[in-house]
């Protein structure tokens, strides 16, 4: 037998990107210094992406030989990226866990001010569930079992510190104006 066959594989990204609804981008990172090296080309690809599917009523797109699975929410498109040799159920398996992770962080409000707000939850889930393009996790709950995210609570010693630089700004705006 050829070792090519018997030689272990593991399922990657090539990048995942969120755009708005108008095709800006919000979050993207890629995973092979090959693919689309420069920014330059980087939103160039995801122009490209968002005119060939942002007026489409499907769940996956082949564009310049990469598979692309998205799905859209609102005013936000999410993509996510792999070769035209990757499982389009792995690919679809780490959307739906990026947008159900999001959605549980962002309780159940999936939109770009939202999303804006709430970054570094955004890039804390992006890492658990694809490191260096290898796909790690695809369940959800263990995604926000690890980010230690809870939707219903948010204590001082979870809030990040750009919260709690919001929080005591609010609070000298309001002492002052007093």
């Amino acid at each position: 037998m050829d070792s090519a066959f018997l030689e272990p594989c593991l399922y990657t990204v090539k990048a995942v990107f969120i755009l708005d609804n108008d095709g800006n981008r919000l979050l993207s990172k890629y995973y092979d210094p090959e693919f689309y090296s420069s920014i330059k080309e980087q939103k160039n690809f995801e122009r490209n992406v968002f005119n060939k599917t942002h007026k489409a009523d499907n769940e996956i797109a082949f564009l310049e030989g990469m598979t692309i699975v998205y799905k859209c929410s609102i005013d936000l498109f999410f993509y996510v990226v792999g070769s035209a040799q990757e499982n389009e159920l792995m690919l679809m398996s780490v959307l739906n866990c990026l947008f159900d992770s999001l959605s549980q962080i962002l309780r159940k409000n999936v939109e770009r001010r939202c999303l804006l707000d709430n970054m570094e939850g955004v890039f804390l889930v992006v890492d658990e569930i694809i490191d260096g393009g290898v796909i790690l996790e695809s369940d959800p709950q263990q995604v926000l079992q690890k980010v230690s995210y809870r939707a219903d609570e948010n204590p001082l010693s979870e809030q990040s510190v750009t919260q709690v630089l919001q929080s005591a700004k609010e609070q000298i705006k309001w002492s002052i104006l007093k």
